[in-house]
């Protein structure tokens, strides 16, 4: 607990299934909340900050150390009994978790139940709780992804509750504001990227088969399928699937069918290290989904100078800012990528704008500072409860 008023507010980040990102292993689920989820918890403890992450047991040791960032581990996933595990021993072990990690601010960034388990616990110990929106249909007040009612409860308890709401988009503000009368704060999402040393302009190649990148989880949501049906109206690109599969019947028989496309090559999943190089050696990244919130792969790819073709469009930027093209469909894709890919001129300045943007707004050093001054400010409040709790406790003591 905060002691004094110079020093900084311990933190802990609740990630169920950053594990694989902190240790950077390719093992497990590792989506863009994951590595956004590591890369803040790395910043914070290289500031100096007491640093721990909660993630799901994957084998590691108790209290593992990760580049000064702590790594309390929960319960295995799969312990347990079906229908009883929730509260034992995935709650019962998260309590403990929360309690180990004895941090003034709380952090989550993922709509589902564990909203609510974390705000609950905060709000009985008097700790300060952050919640961060992570897609555009965790901001809609009829829980379209929500499995059941205790799961809707729990979310919107922990929606409701935090001392602060995080959001990505002014969209999602919006929906926040209109769907639960909540005030949130815009912050874009931190990216680590090349800086302007290392950075190098792309070119598309005079000639060669041009290469259009997609990277994301193979789940129907993400509608790789989508990417199969462009492969085949445009046979003049490449198109690289990268990203594991979700194991549902449904995408293995996507990737079975994508490999059939001479001109689409499946890689798999990639760790971190591997995918500069695929983002390198392509000239557009192409998205597909049908909703997203603020995908970190749009990050990475603007940080590379890509533009985007794309479904989704956050608070329309790409088509507002020319970084890329946006469509509604599959056809609508395919014709966007020959527009964009054909015409060099118009390819060499969405490059230069998507770059632009990331290095002004989506930089680790523009973004992580902001989320620093509110777990500063969440802290506070939260200090002087803990400080009246640890009196009382001592009083009671003597």
């Amino acid at each position: 607990m905060i002691t004094s008023i110079d020093k900084k507010p311990s933190i802990c980040l609740v990630a169920h299934f950053a594990y694989g990102a902190m240790a950077e292993t390719n093992e497990g689920h590792i989506g863009g909340v994951e590595r956004q989820t590591s890369l803040t918890a790395r910043w914070l403890a290289r500031r100096g900050y007491d640093v721990s992450l909660i993630t799901w047991d994957e084998g590691q040791p108790q209290n593992e150390l990760i580049d000064g960032v702590r790594i309390i581990k929960l319960c295995r996933r799969n312990a347990g009994i079906p229908g009883l595990r929730f509260v034992h021993p995935r709650w019962t072990s998260l309590n403990r978790a929360l309690r180990t990690a004895d941090a003034d601010v709380y952090y989550h960034n993922c709509g589902e139940y564990v909203t609510g388990q974390v705000a609950w616990w905060c709000r009985r110990h008097g700790r300060g709780f952050v919640y961060s929106i992570a897609s555009d249909v965790d901001c809609d007040a009829d829980f379209p992804s929500m499995k059941n009612r205790r799961e809707r409860v729990l979310y919107r308890y922990g929606l409701l509750s935090a001392d602060r709401v995080i959001t990505q988009t002014l969209r999602q503000q919006q929906m926040l504001s209109e769907g639960f009368g909540l005030r949130s704060e815009i912050i874009p999402m931190p990216c680590e990227g090349p800086s302007n040393d290392e950075y190098r302009p792309l070119e598309v190649p005079a000639d060669g088969r041009l290469r259009v990148l997609w990277v994301a989880r193979v789940a129907d949501v993400k509608r790789p399928d989508r990417l199969v049906e462009i492969a085949r109206q445009c046979p003049e690109f490449h198109f690289d699937l990268v990203g594991p599969s979700n194991g549902a019947e449904s995408s293995e028989r996507t990737l079975a069918e994508a490999k059939q496309v001479s001109n689409i090559t499946v890689h798999g999943g990639k760790t971190r290290e591997q995918l500069p190089g695929l983002y390198q050696q392509a000239a557009c990244l192409c998205c597909t989904s049908d909703y997203e919130g603020f995908p970190n792969t749009f990050l990475e790819a603007w940080s590379y100078g890509l533009p985007l073709v794309s479904t989704v469009d956050p608070d329309d930027l790409i088509s507002k800012r020319g970084l890329g093209l946006a469509a509604a469909d599959a056809s609508g894709l395919a014709e966007a990528l020959r527009e964009l890919l054909t015409r060099p001129e118009r390819w060499r300045q969405c490059s230069r704008n998507a770059r632009s943007y990331y290095y002004d707004n989506h930089r680790v050093e523009a973004v992580l500072p902001k989320f620093e001054q509110i777990f500063k400010d969440v802290a506070a409040p939260a200090s002087i409860v803990n400080q009246k709790i640890e009196r009382r406790r001592l009083a009671t003591e003597q």
